[in-house]
C-alpha cells in the first residue's frame, strides 16, 4: 500500500514518529484482555512549532531537538531548542524527499522517499558528509543502541534491521497485532528495548517487541490539535523521547503546536487536561 490518501497524502511518505513510554503509571497500566497496553497521552505543554514543516523525523538529543521535513523541493533538517528556532538548519535539493532521522554518535543519518539514497550528516553542523545507496523506500528510521542497530520501516507491516555504517540489511520482522499485521508503519523512535511507531493517517502509535514482532501497547493521541487549526496533510508525524525524563515532544506534518506529553492508561488521561494546553 504505497500511494497515499489525498491532494498532499498523494505525495507524501512517512515520517518520523516513534515512542516510549517510561512513566511509572504507563509501565504499571493493565493490559486489556489480548495483553496489549491501553495508553492516551496526557498533555503538559504545548510549544510552537512551524506549521509549514512537513515533518518526518523527530529526536532529541541533550537539549536540542532534531527534526526533519519532507516534500520535494522543500525537504530539510534542522536542529535547536524545543519550541524554538533552529540554530541549524540545511535545506534538501529538489528532486530529493526527506524522510526519517536519526542519531549515531556523531552523525546524523536521513532517508529519501524513492530518491534511492540516505545522506549521513554532521549532527553539529548538519553538512552532508555522504550519501548512500538505499534502494528501499524510506520512511521512518531509528537507532536501536542497545543491539548497535538501525531499524527502518518503508510503510508496510514490516520493520528492517539494517548496519548503522553501512545501512546494509540485517534482516527484519513482521509487526503484528493480536496475530494481524499491522501496516503502513511510518516514523519510528528507539527507546531502550523497545520500538514505537507512528501509524499513518491516523492518531494511534504503536510499542513494538522488535525480537517478536509484537505490538505491546496502543497509544491514543487523539484530540491534540484543534479541528480549525488542520489543513490538508495534518496527520499525527513525530515523537522525541525527553531524555533523562518520562516525557516525549509529539506534533505532526503542518501543525502549527508541538506538545510536551506522558502516556500513561487509557481511563486515566485526557488529551484536553494538563497546563498551558491553550
Amino acid at each position: 500500500m504505497r500511494e497515499h490518501v489525498g491532494v498532499v497524502m498523494a505525495s507524501v511518505c512517512s515520517g518520523a514518529l516513534l515512542l516510549c513510554c517510561t512513566s511509572c503509571a504507563a509501565r504499571d497500566a493493565v493490559a486489556s484482555a489480548d495483553g496489549v497496553e491501553r495508553l492516551r497521552v496526557k498533555v503538559l505543554e504545548a510549544l510552537p512549532h512551524d506549521p509549514q514543516a512537513f515533518t518526518q523525523g523527530l529526536e532529541m538529543a541533550g537539549d536540542t531537538l532534531y527534526e526533519g521535513t519532507g516534500l520535494a523541493g522543500r525537504s530539510s533538517v534542522r536542529a535547536g531548542p524545543p519550541g524554538g528556532r533552529p540554530t541549524a538548519r540545511v535545506d534538501m535539493p529538489a528532486p530529493l524527499f526527506g524522510e526519517g532521522i536519526t542519531l549515531v554518535g556523531r552523525t546524523l543519518w536521513q532517508l529519501t522517499w524513492r530518491n534511492g539514497i540516505a545522506v549521513e550528516r554532521d549532527a553539529r553542523t548538519l553538512k552532508e558528509m555522504r550519501r548512500v545507496r538505499y534502494p528501499d523506500e524510506g520512511w521512518g528510521v531509528c537507532h536501536q543502541r542497545s543491539r548497535n542497530r538501525l531499524v527502518t520501516s518503508d510503510g508496510s507491516s514490516r520493520l528492517t534491521f539494517r548496519d548503522p555504517r553501512t545501512l546494509g540489511t540485517t534482516g527484519d520482522i513482521e509487526v503484528t497485532e493480536n496475530g494481524r499485521p499491522v501496516t503502513m508503519l511510518n516514523e519510528l523512535e528507539c527507546v531502550g528495548d523497545a520500538v514505537y511507531a507512528n501509524v499513518l493517517l491516523s492518531d494511534r502509535i504503536v510499542r513494538i517487541d522488535p525480537a517478536t514482532g509484537a505490538v505491546t501497547a496502543s497509544i491514543d493521541a487523539t484530540g491534540l490539535l484543534r479541528e480549525s487549526e488542520r489543513v490538508d496533510g495534518s496527520v499525527l508525524n513525530g515523537v522525541a523521547a525527553v531524555p533523562g525524563t518520562d516525557q516525549f515532544l509529539v506534533t505532526g506534518k503542518f501543525w502549527p503546536r508541538m506538545f510536551r506529553v506522558v502516556f500513561v492508561p487509557e481511563e486515566t488521561a485526557s488529551p484536553t487536561r494538563g497546563p498551558r494546553q491553550e
